[in-house]
């Protein structure tokens, strides 16, 4: 089993920057990506950014140039910097992780969800 902790979301106003970060621990063989995705009221719940082991970087076009992910592979934790935040960032952040676990037949991958933080960006 594996569990993913998320902190660091709250309120701030427009403009302001928050960094929410998100460990994973376990029985984790491997961390194919980690990422974090956002869902406001009334809306579909959408993927912000995401890091793969292979390097590889996303990020959606609403967050281009503002949100900065990194990861620190030594401690299977993933941060989500947010600069110039803006009130329609407003949303439920939930980290999420690509896992290999270990079976009793081999490996397989799995997807796991945080439990979600709250950030606020008030105008």
């Amino acid at each position: 089993q594996v569990q993913l902790v998320e902190s660091g979301g709250g309120l701030v106003q427009a403009g302001g920057s928050l960094r929410l970060s998100c460990a994973a621990s376990g029985s984790i063989f491997s961390i194919n990506a980690m990422g974090w995705y956002r869902q406001a009221p009334g809306k579909q719940r959408e993927l912000v950014a995401q890091s793969t082991s292979a390097g590889s970087t996303y990020y959606a076009d609403s967050v281009k140039g503002r949100f900065t992910i990194s990861r620190d592979d030594a401690t299977n934790t993933v941060y989500l910097q947010m600069n110039s935040l803006k009130p329609e960032d407003t949303a439920v952040y939930y980290c999420n992780a690509k896992v290999t676990i270990v079976t009793g037949g081999g490996t397989r991958m799995y997807e796991y969800w945080g439990q979600g933080t709250q950030v606020t960006v008030s105008s």
